[in-house]
C-alpha cells in the first residue's frame, strides 16, 4: 500500500530534534500531531531511528568510522558508550591511544571555519604514501572544529605510528590548507608499561 504525498513534509533536522527530545513543547505538540496523520513522515521519522540504531552497532563493533557532528558522540556517550576524545589544536599535535574498554575515539580537530562552504579532509595513514581524500564532510562553522572519528578496529591493530590529517577548504576547485593535525599513537599494551 503507498502512502499519500504529505503537504507539509517535515524538514529531517526537525525530526532528529523530535526523536532526541530536543524541542520546546509546543513545537513537540504540533509534531506530533502532524504524525498522526502522516505517514510519509512517520515513515522518515522510523528511518532516522534505523540509522541510529545501525550507528550504534557499528560504534559497538569498532567499525564507525567518518567525519560527524559534536552531538552525535554526545549522544553515543548518552548511550552508555565509551567515548575517549583528543582535542587537536590547529597545526598540532597529540599523544594518543585506546583502551581496551573504548568504544569510540574521537578527534576534535580545531579550525576558524567561518568562511568556508566545502571541507574535505585528508587522512595520512601511518605507513606508505599517499592518502584518502573525504570530500564534503559535515561540519559545523559556528563550532570551529571538526569532529573525526577514526575506526576502533583500525586503531587497536596500530603498533607505534604517527598519522596526520589536513583540514582542505575547497573554494572554486582549487584547495586551501586549514589546518595539519598529527596523531602519535602508541598501543595501549605499550603505553601502560611507561
Amino acid at each position: 500500500m503507498s502512502r499519500p504525498d504529505c503537504s507539509a513534509p517535515i524538514a529531517p533536522d526537525t525530526l532528529l530534534a523530535y526523536w532526541l527530545g530536543e524541542l520546546d513543547e509546543s513545537t513537540e505538540a504540533r509534531l506530533d500531531e502532524h504524525l498522526l496523520g502522516c505517514g510519509n513522515c512517520v515513515g522518515q521519522l522510523q528511518g532516522l531511528v534505523e540509522l541510529g540504531e545501525g550507528i550504534r552497532q557499528l560504534a559497538r563493533r569498532g567499525a564507525l568510522r567518518g567525519v560527524f557532528t559534536d552531538a552525535l558522540t554526545k549522544r553515543l556517550a548518552a548511550a552508555g558508550l565509551r567515548v575517549r576524545e583528543y582535542r587537536v589544536p590547529r597545526n598540532g599535535s597529540v599523544h594518543c591511544t585506546i583502551a581496551p574498554d573504548d568504544d569510540v575515539v574521537v578527534a576534535s580537530l580545531e579550525a576558524p571555519l567561518g568562511d568556508v562552504r566545502q571541507l574535505d579532509v585528508l587522512v595520512f595513514p601511518a605507513e606508505g604514501p599517499g592518502h584518502e581524500r573525504l570530500e564534503h564532510v559535515v561540519f559545523n562553522a559556528s563550532a570551529s572544529e571538526v569532529v573525526v572519528v577514526p575506526g576502533t578496529d583500525l586503531l587497536r591493530a596500530l603498533p607505534i605510528s604517527i598519522m596526520r590529517m589536513q583540514l582542505i577548504a575547497v573554494e572554486h576547485g582549487s584547495d586551501r590548507l586549514i589546518g595539519e593535525y598529527t596523531f602519535h599513537h602508541t598501543p595501549w599494551a605499550e603505553r601502560s608499561q611507561q
